[in-house]
């Protein structure tokens, strides 16, 4: 046989044998794969086409049916559903990493004064703002006052808000501009005082009058706040996230950053409750592109437990006749639940205290009136009267849970509520058992943005330190399936998306982490220590180790 002859025949040859194959952008082999489908099958192999998977299997059955000039070998690594964040700030967690003093972790008011001098020594700004500061960290646990604020800097106004956001402290420069005084009253937040004077502390609403006096970022800074938010993101894992709380001119911005192609982190964007918002987006339906979701209003019910906002329906155990605040009277609520339910979106509350969600159970039941698919939400559910948890349950209402929040006010959170009411609370499995699933989030900035803190913390309901010994209320902790299931699936489910992200199946777009350990089978003590190697959104790379 001529060597002409037998280089035809070979390539009839290969022809024959990729006859037949579809061709992908890109085929992943020698992976081990938690597809998160309905069996949560493991898989070795998928191909992606034009952001999408179209194959998933064994390495052998991927390669018979499908080709490509782009073959990506894993080593046996271990790939995920793009992890997503049920619940976060992400405008106001880039705008706090653009501009803002970074408070969390420090031990004492004094460690807060230093940071800030640190910061306005190589910012010259109109305002100083910080966010992050929490006296229940510090040895003197009693909220901070403005004194040492106003002796270190008397004449620039400061912004501190606390870590839930829910409390700020300011120094007189700052009360003075917004012209807070002792007569100062706001319905829904209240203005601390001392010896009759406001001693720099403000609860709830009332940190908008200071708010309203800081100038805003122009648009060049709220497109730098976004992209700063997004590669902290994507280094984390997250391929999606649920931004609480938004108003048009950033979600708008938004969208054009995302058909521009500068932003790619897909958004479900809440809707803060303004007639501009209601006008612009809820009167209009539901808008929806492959990176954007708008289909929720975000309320507000109460403040937070560790700045004693959180609504509860017994005064706090360590403050006597106090038993928080509700943001806005039960009339609001009923309203605005009027309007979701008219033009067909959801109502997603924050409700921290047992009296918040008892208020807002009882009134999404009105206009739920039993099972249903809606999807209506309860941000938080952290402190759920045991008398309650069944209207999660009858009324499909979901709990949206924050892992982490259990195991960052575990330290103190007993001494609010005492050793009956805490048993009640950040009861996580209880309020799995109501609907079969929940969605789990961080809240960030109020946590930190990294997921699998929060898959180790429901698994564990331990710190990193390890502590406690056997786990907080260990009775509510989640299993490693139901943890992995929260941020990614479920949590997609949360925002009417689990037909498009959340499990590695067909169809889907090919949003996946790479890892180097195996999070459902290495030692507990050390999921935390796991690293993302690589992320991809709509397949593609957007992060790499």
């Amino acid at each position: 046989m001529t060597l002409k002859i037998f280089s035809f025949f070979i390539l009839i040859a290969l022809i024959t044998m990729s006859c037949g194959k579809e061709k992908a952008d890109f085929i992943i082999i020698d992976a081990k794969i938690y597809t998160v489908n309905q069996t949560f099958d493991i898989a070795q192999s998928f191909a992606v086409k034009d952001g999408k998977i179209i194959g998933v299997g064994s390495t052998k059955d991927i390669e018979a049916k499908f080709e490509s000039d782009s073959i990506i070998s894993m080593s046996g690594r271990f790939i995920y559903p793009g992890f997503i964040d049920a619940h976060s700030h992400f405008y106001g967690y880039g705008a706090m990493v653009f501009r803002e003093v970074d408070l969390t972790e420090t031990q004492s008011y004094e460690e807060v004064i230093e940071r800030i001098k640190e910061f306005a020594a190589k910012n010259k700004t109109q305002w100083i703002e910080g966010r992050g500061w929490d006296q229940n960290d510090w040895q003197n646990k009693e909220f901070p006052t403005k004194e040492k604020l106003d002796e270190a800097f008397p004449e620039i106004p400061v912004y501190l808000t606390r870590i839930d956001g829910h409390a700020a402290l300011v120094n007189s420069k700052a009360l003075q501009i917004a012209g807070i005084d002792e007569s100062t009253k706001m319905a829904g937040g209240e203005v601390l005082l001392k010896n009759g004077k406001p001693n720099g502390i403000l609860i709830d609403n009332a940190m908008s009058l200071v708010v309203s006096k800081i100038p805003k970022f122009n648009h060049q800074e709220n497109i730098k706040a976004l992209l700063l938010a997004q590669e902290n993101c994507f280094k984390v894992g997250l391929t999606g996230v649920c931004d609480a709380g938004l108003d048009k001119d950033m979600i708008l911005l938004i969208d054009s950053m995302h058909k521009a192609g500068t932003l790619k982190m897909p958004i479900y964007a809440m809707l803060n409750p303004t007639d501009e918002n209601f006008d612009y987006f809820v009167k209009k339906g539901i808008y929806k592109t492959d990176y954007l979701t708008v289909s929720s209003i975000k309320l507000y019910a109460d403040g937070a437990l560790g700045s004693r906002g959180a609504k509860l329906l017994k005064p706090y155990t360590d403050k006597e006749n106090y038993s928080g605040i509700l943001v806005a009277q039960p009339e609001y609520f009923d309203k605005m639940a009027e309007f979701a339910y008219k033009y067909n979106y959801q109502l997603n509350t924050h409700c921290i205290g047992d009296s918040a969600v008892r208020l807002i159970l009882k009134t999404y039941a009105k206009y739920l009136k039993g099972k249903n698919d809606r999807r209506w939400r309860i941000e938080h559910a952290q402190i759920v009267d045991k008398e309650d948890f069944v209207f999660f349950g009858d009324f499909s209402i979901i709990p949206s849970i924050q892992t982490t929040h259990a195991t960052s006010d575990m330290y103190w959170a007993e001494k609010r509520l005492g050793n009956e009411r805490i048993k009640n609370a950040y009861a996580y499995k209880q309020l799995l058992e109501q609907n079969a699933w929940l969605p789990n989030g961080s809240d960030f900035p109020i946590e930190k943005i990294e997921p699998l803190l929060g898959f180790y913390a429901a698994v564990s309901r331990k710190d990193v330190n390890l502590f406690p010994e056997g786990g907080f209320q260990s009775e509510n902790a989640l299993s490693r399936v139901q943890a992995m299931k929260a941020m990614t699936i479920w949590a997609a489910k949360a925002a009417f998306e689990e037909n498009e992200k959340g499990s590695l199946e067909v169809g889907k777009f090919a949003n996946f982490v790479v890892c180097d350990r195996d999070l459902m089978e290495m030692p507990e003590n050390e999921i935390f220590k796991t690293e993302i190697l690589q992320t991809f959104v709509h397949g593609e790379k957007v992060f790499a180790k």
